[in-house]
């Protein structure tokens, strides 16, 4: 008979001491499991960054909580090597026979379907708790969706802003009298600014025996940990939210769109892989943004834009992942099938955009949203490349990654995947906007200026390429009208041009695997 009345399962993207599954545990009548299950280190073949601060995070939280009196029952990957969290739980059960487990929901649909079976194949009582660290529920998201054609991200954002109070005024208007400061959030990095650097930490006794291990234990895995300095408690996540309030924060609003070679983060804040964990909450960190604002620390386009991440974007995904259902990932409304080519895991390429953005990821695993969207995503829709493949490699390489905030904005908003169920529009774009946003161009060997030849920009033709192939699925999108007649007033000799240009980019990179650092020998066909 064990002394413990409940098991309270955390999982590895709980660490929140008092998330709702912990809140009211107590080292007397609670037996606490934590697992790192062959099934979550090995689905995808994750960055071994990734794989390093996941693990010495839970880690951590499980020596916090046995500091705290808690007994826990850890299953670590080496010495305790567990297939999946059903077999950490039957073997906790075994030595400590129990027969009610509380876990807080899951945050993917994956792991939801295993912890269904858990009472009929454990023969235990399981209570599934809400997750609280968000603004919004599940239930309210869906109420928000109930009879919408479109299930836009303003409306919702504006929702949780009058119901947080966050950044209203008393009459009920947002400061400043306008609810969305993003056409203030569009500037280049001027040549002569620098951003700083973003906090980092030395690794501790247990990150490091994980990152000299990881490579060896982790043969699967990609990227380098020679660059590790995440955070991987909450007392030095804390601290990285307030350097970022302190020194990125007020120039975060002007820049957040710009790309450099100056810099892999610009004004960025790092701290989504910390949210996305449980060592710091979103509330907290949307408060000390607004904080700032009112104390004369950042500009209101900052603290609005930054916020609008936070409270916005991040709960609209989630509530959308749940509300698509456990299929939305199998979308793929543009009929993409072209693999995901060889430069993905290597950077080998020639395009300096790809480098940088695909580079930095592998060195860093973390890449800012405009890389992700505007370079990665925008070539991975021109090419028409597979959205699973591409699906999975973003959930593989970016240490902030989870399933429920990947997808929809890997398959909805990159890929268009989803037929515009978050996009109102394809996000593609040509080289002129990566040569706007960004100094990558300059090293470049293709010319962003150019559409046809061997030193032509491929995301040019690629641009026309793609609205031409999927004119009879989007040509009506009112939001594409303008492209779509400019496509039709041009010359037919033009159009083959810049078609056949494409399509010499496209045979070159199936050929080889896109595996080179220079792809310019193409030789279209001119007409």
């Amino acid at each position: 008979m064990s002394r413990f009345k409940t098991i309270r399962f955390v999982l590895g993207d709980q660490l929140t001491r008092g998330i709702s599954s912990l809140a009211d545990a107590s080292p007397d009548k609670d037996l606490i499991v934590m697992a790192e299950p062959d099934a979550e280190t090995n689905y995808v073949p994750h960055h071994r960054q990734k794989i390093v601060f996941i693990l010495s995070a839970m880690r951590h939280f499980s020596n916090m909580l046995q500091a705290e009196g808690f007994e826990v029952a850890y299953f670590d990957y080496k010495q305790h090597p567990t297939k999946s969290f059903t077999d950490a739980l039957k073997a906790a059960i075994t030595k400590h026979p129990i027969n009610t487990v509380i876990i807080t929901e899951p945050g993917e649909w994956r792991v939801k379907r295993e912890l269904a079976t858990w009472e009929n194949d454990l023969d235990v009582s399981l209570e599934v708790r809400t997750d609280d660290r968000f603004f919004a529920t599940l239930s309210a998201f869906e109420r928000f969706a109930e009879g919408r054609k479109e299930l836009r991200m303003e409306y919702f954002y504006r929702g949780l802003r009058r119901e947080t109070g966050i950044l209203m005024k008393s009459d009920g208007k947002p400061v400043g009298d306008e609810w969305n400061f993003d056409k203030d959030n569009r500037k280049r990095l001027p040549d002569d600014v620098s951003p700083p650097a973003g906090k980092t930490f030395p690794p501790d006794a247990i990150t490091i025996s994980l990152i000299e291990t990881v490579e060896e234990d982790f043969p699967d895995g990609l990227g380098s940990v020679d660059s590790f300095g995440w955070a991987v408690t909450r007392s030095d996540a804390l601290i990285a939210l307030k350097h970022f309030i302190d020194n990125r924060l007020a120039r975060f609003g002007d820049y957040q769109d710009a790309m450099t070679v100056k810099s892999a983060t610009v004004y960025h804040s790092l701290l989504s892989p910390y949210i996305n964990v449980g060592l710091l909450l979103p509330q907290e960190v949307c408060h000390a943004a607004e904080r700032a604002y009112y104390d004369g620390i950042a500009p209101l386009n900052a603290v609005e834009g930054f916020i609008r991440q936070v409270l916005g974007w991040r709960e609209y995904v989630r509530g959308l992942y749940w509300f698509m259902g456990p299929h939305y990932s199998e979308d793929n409304y543009l009929n993409a099938t072209r693999p995901v080519p060889d430069f993905f895991w290597n950077a080998d390429v020639g395009l300096n955009c790809l480098h940088q953005a695909i580079g930095e990821t592998l060195e860093n695993a973390y890449a800012h949203h405009i890389q992700r969207l505007m370079v990665i995503g925008n070539f991975s829709l021109l090419a028409g490349l597979d959205p699973k493949q591409v699906c999975d490699w973003y959930l593989a390489v970016y240490i902030d990654a989870f399933e429920w905030v990947e997808l929809p904005n890997t398959l909805g908003m990159a890929l268009y995947a989803d037929g515009g169920k978050i996009a109102s529009k394809p996000y593609a774009a040509s080289g002129k906007y990566i040569d706007r946003m960004s100094d990558y161009c300059e090293g470049c060997q293709y010319n962003p200026r150019k559409n046809i030849g061997p030193d032509a920009c491929p995301y040019n033709a690629l641009y026309w390429h793609f609205l031409n192939r999927n004119a009879d699925i989007l040509g009506r999108n009112p939001r594409l009208g303008m492209p779509y007649r400019n496509w039709a007033r041009m010359a037919e000799d033009t159009k083959r041009n810049l078609i056949n240009q494409a399509e010499g980019f496209l045979e070159k990179l199936e050929s080889d695997g896109g595996n080179s650092s220079d792809l310019r020998n193409l030789q279209p066909r001119l007409f």
